[in-house]
């Protein structure tokens, strides 16, 4: 009888955690085993988004290309340590803050202040200005989303005067697709103080439309 039990809950086990697993994790599962064009899959799947992240809090196409490189690099070696339990885009997204974090202090707080607050264009292509254009409409009510690339504009140079724990949050939850939940593992904080950082992110952003005579900002 406890034999017979112990095999139903152990079966119902198993299809809890396999209930659970993305098609990133079942990536991972085959670069586990060896395949290394399940490897190239996530490399295609998610280095868009890491540039994304790392140029979106440098303002340096190099250094974020060079970063991207090695989150991807890290998620080959770090490979077996990985658990395929549905939090893989937590998980690589942890790797690339804590890169970040060590590039920060490596070339010093204020050589990176200096690359974020530079007023030159960078690299960042247009399919990052679009981002950042549907985010401004997704924030405003459409009577006001009228020209929406002057607001693409504000939102990214707003990005450069946010602290960077509330950048992070603001980035990862906005362009990188992640959940409030997901971003707090990422950022190593709680679930209050990520909102937090976000509702502050927000209320800056809201500050700088209101110079421009926008004044209404819907919570998102």
């Amino acid at each position: 009888m406890s034999n017979g039990r112990t095999t139903a809950v152990d079966t119902s086990m198993m299809l809890d955690i396999e209930s659970r697993r993305t098609d990133d994790d079942r990536l991972m599962i085959r670069l586990q085993e060896g395949d290394r064009s399940a490897f190239d899959a996530l490399v295609d799947r998610h280095q868009c988004d890491l540039f994304g992240f790392f140029v979106k809090n440098t303002r340096d196409p190099a250094l974020a290309e060079d970063l991207t490189q090695e989150t991807l690099l890290k998620v080959y070696n770090l490979s077996w340590d990985y658990l395929p339990l549905g939090k893989f885009r937590g998980w690589v997204f942890r790797i690339a803050r804590n890169l970040l974090i060590d590039t920060v202090r490596r070339r010093g707080h204020d050589a990176l202040v200096h690359a974020l607050k530079s007023k030159g264009r960078t690299n960042d292509d247009e399919g990052q200005t679009e981002a950042v254009a549907r985010l401004a409409c997704d924030l405003l009510p459409p009577e006001t989303q009228a020209g929406h690339r002057e607001l693409a504009e504000i939102v990214d140079g707003l990005l450069a005067e946010l602290p960077a724990e509330q950048r992070m949050t603001f980035t990862l939850h906005h362009f990188q697709g992640l959940s409030l939940p997901e971003v707090a593992e990422v950022l190593e904080s709680s679930v209050p103080t990520t909102k937090s950082r976000l509702r502050l992110a927000r209320e800056k952003l809201q500050a700088r439309l209101a110079k421009i005579g926008i004044s209404s900002l819907e919570e998102g």
